[in-house]
């Protein structure tokens, strides 16, 4: 794949991820003048924060709240759960590409 074509395929992805966390164009403009690290950080704290959510929905399911129905505590669980895996996978590429890199002949 070109240069081209992965750099369409990144503001694309972009832009499907702004579009889908409900932020504009706007939003996504200055996203992009963040480091990856920067990046890499946040999107651990939201993960974090879809899990420590999602606990607090279970706990509350458990203790008989009224105001939390199985299904939406369900439905918060499974996206934390899928939020991690994601998480888990771009460490795994982080990882495996970084370990490339190092093999790599001078």
């Amino acid at each position: 794949m070109s240069d081209f074509g992965i750099d369409r395929v990144l503001a694309e992805m972009r832009r499907l991820a702004a579009q889908a966390e409900g932020l504009g164009p706007r939003e996504t403009a200055t996203a992009e003048g963040r480091s990856f690290a920067e990046l890499l950080e946040a999107s651990i704290e939201r993960v974090n924060a879809a899990q420590a959510s999602a606990a607090e929905m279970a706990a509350a399911f458990e203790r008989g709240d009224a105001s939390v129905s199985l299904p939406e505590v369900m439905i918060a669980l499974q996206k934390a759960s899928l939020s991690f895996q994601a998480m888990t996978e771009v460490r795994n590429r982080l990882v495996n590409a970084y370990q490339e890199v190092m093999n790599m002949p001078i």
